[in-house]
């Protein structure tokens, strides 16, 4: 009597098999290990964007406005106000991030009665990481836009001009080299020019940063 033999498969099959699946296995642990690490950097990423580099306003100060070139003067008869002011500002501005400040082209800009009447250009820059940018600017009253308005005669005879200076800086930092932070500095003074003594008095300055 026969004996029904089972099929047998060849050693070489059983071998490829064997290795197809170890290759499997190593594919399968070698994605899972990319994904680990992949998860772990984004996490060090997410907890470095928040702490060590997380962004934070810029720290602008004003410190000090002087009157470089100042001459007013009255006549009567015809009627006529001269006037010629110019004034030092100095400011700084501190960059209190981990990263560079890259800022566009501003401008400083003198006020009265809330008008412009005087300009100066701020070249773009970089502030670099924990840094203090010192900016000294002049600042001159361009006497044509000054003299049409009515009040400054009556402010010159009183001998007491209001003024106002602004100054606004806008950038960016580069966090990780994966985000742009907005940063916007402003900074604003009014001060009073005391035309008989020739100074600066009340004055008095306001600061806005935002992200």
């Amino acid at each position: 009597m026969d004996v029904e033999k089972k099929d047998e498969q060849p050693l070489t099959t059983i071998i490829a098999e064997d290795n197809h699946r170890r290759k499997r296995k190593r594919r399968i642990c070698i994605c899972l290990s990319v994904i680990v690490v992949l998860v772990v950097l984004g996490l060090i990423i997410l907890i470095l964007a928040l702490t060590v580099f997380k962004a934070k306003k810029p720290v602008t100060t004003v410190n000090s406005v002087a009157i470089k070139d100042f001459d007013a003067s009255v006549n009567l008869l015809p009627p006529r106000v001269s006037l010629n002011v110019s004034l030092d500002l100095d400011i700084s501005i501190k960059n209190p991030n981990k990263v560079g400040v890259k800022y566009r082209n501003s401008s400083a800009i003198l006020l009265y009665e809330g008008k412009a009447v005087g300009e100066v250009p701020i070249p773009a820059g970089e502030i670099g990481s924990d840094d203090t940018k010192q900016m000294n600017l002049t600042l001159t009253v361009f006497a044509d836009r000054l003299l049409t308005n009515i009040d400054v005669y009556t402010d010159v005879i009183q001998g007491n001009l209001p003024i106002s200076t602004y100054t606004k800086i806008s950038g960016k930092a580069r966090i990780l080299n994966l985000f742009n932070i907005r940063i916007v500095s402003v900074s604003s003074c009014n001060l009073n020019i005391d035309i008989s003594n020739r100074r600066i008095s009340n004055q008095t300055c306001d600061y806005k940063n935002r992200l």
